[in-house]
């Protein structure tokens, strides 16, 4: 019986330029290329497979976790080609494991499609920035570029909290020190307690999830210090009401206050699959203005969406704009932007009048048909 080598596979990642490998018995291994889900053509995986596949990847300690939690998340090189995150669990009494391919080359603003005022808030000394998103929206990628613009272009001491570590910075113009969850520090809420004392100038915070974690990402700002961090959110206003939500009821009005004095600025994004290949990043941007800042602190965060749309000078967009300026641009199809959007039904009829304009032009305004085939 032919055995399938954990190399060969991740050369195949490598090469494909897939985003993901997914090994799980009962399929043969399935990369995802460009946001679909596509098989290689080999055997299909058995359960000595997966254990043997995994097994040839995990340490021990990570082993060790999954028999006791039935889940373990790790990181580790792959030579030049970069570094994979992997997550190995536990279903229908199988291993399964599913690998990310973080590449080793960083991005530039130019190429991920930032808002160019992203410069000026990384010079920022102090303040919170904070990237959010679904899981696979792009945050690490985003965040490790702003890390490395910091690091080619200022003197700081970065000290960054993930779990586990992606993307490895080299010590460029600035000190930067990566601890590793699990390895260097047991939680995200212990690093932050003692990250004070390190002398940090940025910090990086690899996920806000609880709320130890928020409170001490908070009081970093205020102290001095540039904060990035993500949260699973979608939406500008949306991050806000998270956080504010996660506090006890008496406590939301003194963080209202925090926020509206260190928010810097958030950026919401969306990846989806470029047309004809590849994957694009639609992002909500809101940087924190005077008048922001009283919304948050006066609890009118129902009024963000509206001061954004206002605030195209400094940047600012709502997420829908830019999915319809990416449809308009031909890099996204259509049902993809409507998917995404915060408000579908307007954007399938943004779509469909857009369509109709243009089928007008074409036609001299015989447009009939193309409505019938637009609706979904």
């Amino acid at each position: 019986m032919a055995t399938i080598h954990i190399d060969r596979l991740l050369e195949t990642v490598v090469k494909q330029g897939a985003s993901d490998l997914h090994l799980t018995v009962g399929r043969p291994p399935v990369l995802r290329l460009s946001g679909h889900l596509r098989s290689l053509e080999t055997k299909v995986l058995t359960p000595d497979d997966t254990i043997a596949l995994m097994k040839a990847i995990t340490p021990e300690r990570n082993q060790q976790e999954l028999q006791e939690d039935g889940s373990t998340d790790y990181g580790f090189s792959f030579g030049e080609a970069g570094r994979f995150r992997v997550a190995v669990f536990m279903q229908r009494g199988n291993v399964t494991l599913v690998l990310r391919l973080i590449p080793s080359r960083l991005l530039t603003f130019e190429e991920i499609g930032l808002p160019k005022i992203c410069r000026a808030l990384c010079r920022r000394p102090q303040g919170i920035f904070l990237v959010t998103g679904p899981t696979g929206s792009g945050k690490t990628t985003t965040l490790a570029s702003m890390i490395n613009y910091i690091n080619e272009n200022m003197d700081r001491h970065i000290v960054t909290v993930e779990d586990p570590v992606e993307y490895y910075h080299s010590h460029k113009k600035c000190i930067i020190n990566q601890r590793n969850v699990g390895i260097d520090v047991p939680s995200f809420s212990e690093a932050l307690r003692r990250v004070l004392r390190q002398d940090p100038d940025v910090i990086l915070v690899g996920e806000l999830r609880d709320l130890e974690t928020i409170e001490a990402a908070v009081s970093a700002a205020e102290t001095g210090h540039l904060v990035f961090g993500t949260l699973h959110t979608t939406g500008c206003q949306g991050t806000i009401n998270r956080i504010i939500d996660a506090f006890p009821p008496n406590q939301q009005e003194q963080i209202r206050v925090q926020l509206s004095t260190n928010m810097i600025a958030t950026l919401s994004q969306a990846l989806m699959p470029r047309v004809p290949k590849g994957m694009v990043a639609a992002y909500e941007f809101m940087v924190v203005t005077p008048a922001i800042a009283n919304l948050i602190r006066e609890n009118k965060t129902f009024r963000i969406d509206s001061a954004i749309q206002t605030g195209k000078k400094f940047g600012m967009q709502l997420l829908d704009e830019h999915l319809f300026s990416l449809y308009e641009q031909g890099s996204v199809a259509a049902e993809h932007c409507v998917d995404r959007s915060r408000q579908p039904g307007q954007m399938q009829d943004k779509i469909d009048a857009h369509r109709k304009r243009l089928t007008s032009a074409e036609q001299g305004g015989d447009d009939g048909e193309e409505a019938v085939v637009l609706r979904t």
